[in-house]
């Protein structure tokens, strides 16, 4: 497995810098979050362009991967988080989701990601759980097309208080979408959080379809990204399963509200993640 480290919590840095910091720390995975720093998707195409280039240059001058994350706050919206999503009453406002979402899938594939991270947003109307399931469903079926094109795989997060926010919530959406390009996204506080334990027996159970981790501590019932040993979490069984099912790809650190210390916890993550490969 490798170490990496997401770009929303490097929020004051600009992105070659944040690249390099990592690189110097060990780092081998930079989980990239598109926002209004770098990577704009909404920046006309010649910047964009050539900001891919860039970070294609980085990258390979760093011997880094990348992941493409999706959970800038308000590229869409600059007035309220995380809006629209897929979840969105208004078909027209849902649109702008997938065409948020495919324009992030056509930047993973040029920056050659290991895949593309998503999640499903609030459900904010009074309609069936039958419902709902197939709104996402059709969200998702709508992006699907360009993930298996440009060969993208797509990996879904479930979120504390999103509407699938529970390894429970996905199973029940992977049994609509039955697509080998569906995979998943496990954020190891999020299940800590929402008392999903032992985390260990999540890991085994969904080895092969994992192909994305999120990391920080957290404390139950508080979605709350910490720095590691700030929160409760028992790291030493989840890192013993990852070596069981020989996780392959990225552990990406997500502590998105710590960029003002992000000078402290970049190398003091990395050591922690590195002693717990090393115990495991």
């Amino acid at each position: 497995m490798k170490i990496g480290y997401n770009t929303n919590g490097l929020a004051h840095h600009r992105f070659a810098d944040a690249v390099a910091l990592l690189a110097d720390n060990g780092y081998e995975s930079v989980a990239i979050t598109p926002d209004i720093q770098w990577l704009d998707p909404y920046q006309d195409s010649t910047n964009l362009n050539r900001q891919l280039q860039e970070t294609v240059k980085l990258l390979d001058r760093f011997g880094m991967q990348c992941v493409m994350e999706s959970g800038a706050r308000y590229l869409i919206n600059s007035r309220v988080k995380h809006d629209p999503t897929l979840m969105d009453a208004s078909a027209d406002r849902r649109a702008l989701r997938v065409d948020y979402l495919q324009r992030l899938i056509r930047m993973a594939a040029e920056l050659n990601a290991t895949c593309f991270s998503f999640w499903s947003g609030k459900l904010d109307e009074n309609i069936s759980e039958q419902q709902a399931d197939q709104r996402l469903a059709d969200g998702v079926f709508e992006i699907l097309p360009i993930a298996e094109t440009l060969r993208v795989p797509l990996a879904f997060e479930p979120e504390p208080g999103m509407y699938i926010q529970t390894m429970a919530d996905f199973r029940r959406l992977d049994q609509l979408i039955q697509s080998g390009w569906f995979q998943l996204t496990i954020d190891l506080g999020h299940l800590h959080c929402l008392d999903e334990q032992p985390i260990a027996n999540y890991i085994r159970e969904w080895g092969d379809r994992l192909i994305n981790i999120h990391i920080e501590d957290m404390k139950p019932g508080v979605h709350e990204h910490l720095m590691f040993g700030e929160g409760t979490m028992d790291f030493p069984p989840i890192f013993q399963a990852l070596k069981d099912i020989n996780y392959p790809f990225a552990l990406n650190v997500e502590l998105s509200r710590d960029s003002h210390r992000a000078d402290q916890v970049v190398p003091k993550s990395a050591g922690f993640l590195r002693r717990m490969i090393q115990m495991s």
